[in-house]
């Protein structure tokens, strides 16, 4: 049945309770099966004395799950997070930023711009911003605090940083954006490789031009490096070189058409194991743990997932998704005003909601209206992308903040870290300016391997 307002109070009722802490996805699971139960409720099967559970939201419910284990898409993230949680149990990450920091000894915010090249390289081998931002609060802030950084700055470069995995390619969320829309994984991981390098290239020119006005607040280390040059050159060639090679050949096999999403995961995944080997790392009990993370996240994953589409299609039975498209087509706007609105409705989710459920609930409301704004899909894709940046940056619900905070305690307020990621904040919607200005910035790529994109 068509009702709108019964739709709208649906999401409403959705948003109000992740803001009160419910699990995402059985709450999902939980708006979707009993608003659905509502919405395909048949009034004569009662009378009949039928079964109670004889309602098509059930079917519903066992296609949507049965449709997310069939998803050959969607077999590349499991294989994704092994190979990042290999890489961080494997003590990988820790030899990468110790080689970085002495290389960039001389640099203005040596610390700093080591901490942000180490969580680019791990984010995009993991995925997985709570991981990322977890180890490197471990690994970084301890140092740059021995250094007597200023916290919330120290703060702000590892949070900023510890977000680039879901934009950089190999990308979980573009994988989960992949099939959402039914766009092709690789077109859209091209278009994610120079804005993911842009938005990390800003963030390490922010800190160097922060620190030369204000010196004080990343002070140059005073240990004594007793290196040579040839040593330290050593020291990256044996810790920076093999992880980022590892990373570029499965891009590379995927840009280059030699594998799919799926393929290029499970060569990351053995190659994760193969490093951890020669870096003599590997143990079956860090397998039995990276193996234990893996199936959880991706549990999580898939049953945010299942109650998602299953709250979408409810959304939809129930005419949401036709009233919102018609109130935002009723206001005639340009191309570019709807670009406008379509973000800052996503900014402002991303306060109260995390990059899944706006990905999965929120961003299909706008596909449809694509084609009458003649907007490219690959181009609003990436500007999404950027966009959920913000989620994990914008206080008060900023869960980069949070997951660093609950591993420093005491060490750091959070108000302290919140003034620290406020500038990278605006860094990501200067990026997002600058893409709008220039979209070959995101469509040059995936155009020049596989063609001008064709509706």
């Amino acid at each position: 049945m068509t009702n709108p307002e019964v739709a709208i109070l649906m999401l409403s009722m959705f948003i109000l309770l992740v803001m009160f802490g419910f699990p995402v996805a059985f709450t999902l699971l939980a708006m979707g099966i009993g608003f659905g139960y509502y919405a395909y409720y048949d009034a004569g099967s009662i009378e009949k004395f039928a079964d109670i559970f004889d309602n098509k939201i059930f079917y519903l419910l066992n296609q949507n799950t049965y449709s997310v284990m069939e998803n050959d898409t969607l077999v590349a993230v499991p294989l994704f997070l092994f190979m990042g949680y290999v890489v961080e149990r494997a003590n990988i990450v820790n030899r990468m930023f110790e080689s970085l920091q002495l290389a960039a000894r001389n640099l203005p915010g040596s610390l700093a711009i080591a901490a942000l090249i180490t969580c680019t390289v791990f984010s995009t081998a993991s995925g997985i911003v709570g991981a990322v931002v977890t180890l490197m609060g471990l690994l970084a802030f301890p140092a740059m605090a021995k250094a007597n950084y200023d916290r919330s700055f120290a703060s702000g470069v590892i949070c900023a940083g510890g977000t680039l995995g879901i934009l950089i390619p190999p990308s979980i969320m573009l994988i989960v954006y992949a099939a959402i829309a039914e766009l092709s994984p690789l077109r859209l991981y091209a278009a994610a490789v120079f804005p993911g390098l842009l938005l990390a290239g800003m963030y390490i020119l922010y800190v160097l031009i922060r620190v030369l006005i204000n010196p004080s607040i990343a002070p140059k280390p005073q240990d004594e490096i007793t290196l040579t040059r040839g040593q330290i050159y050593f020291q990256l060639l044996v810790s920076f070189v093999p992880l980022t090679v590892l990373i570029m050949l499965v891009l590379g096999s995927i840009l280059g058409g030699l594998a799919t999403p799926a393929e290029a995961a499970a060569m990351g995944a053995l190659g994760g194991l193969v490093l951890a080997m020669l870096y003599r790392a590997l143990s079956w009990e860090k397998v039995k743990e990276s193996v234990f993370l893996t199936a959880k996240a991706t549990a999580m994953v898939c049953w945010i997932f299942v109650g998602s589409w299953t709250f979408a299609s409810v959304f939809s039975y129930l005419g949401g998704h036709d009233i919102i498209e018609h109130w935002v087509l009723s206001f005639n706007l340009e191309p570019w005003q709807f670009l406008i609105l379509a973000q800052l409705i996503i900014f402002i989710l991303g306060w109260p909601l995390e990059w899944s459920e706006i990905l999965i609930i929120f961003v299909p409301i706008f596909l449809p209206m694509l084609d009458n704004f003649n907007v490219n899909p690959y181009f609003f894709a990436m500007l999404v992308a950027l966009n959920l940046q913000t989620s994990f940056l914008t206080p008060p619900m900023a869960m980069s903040a949070y997951y660093l905070k609950g591993v420093l305690l005491s060490q750091i307020e959070l108000m302290d870290i919140f003034r620290g990621i406020m500038p990278y904040l605006a860094i990501v919607i200067f990026c997002m300016v600058l893409m709008y200005q220039f979209p070959g910035i995101a469509l040059w790529l995936p155009d020049y391997l596989f063609g001008e994109y064709v509706k």
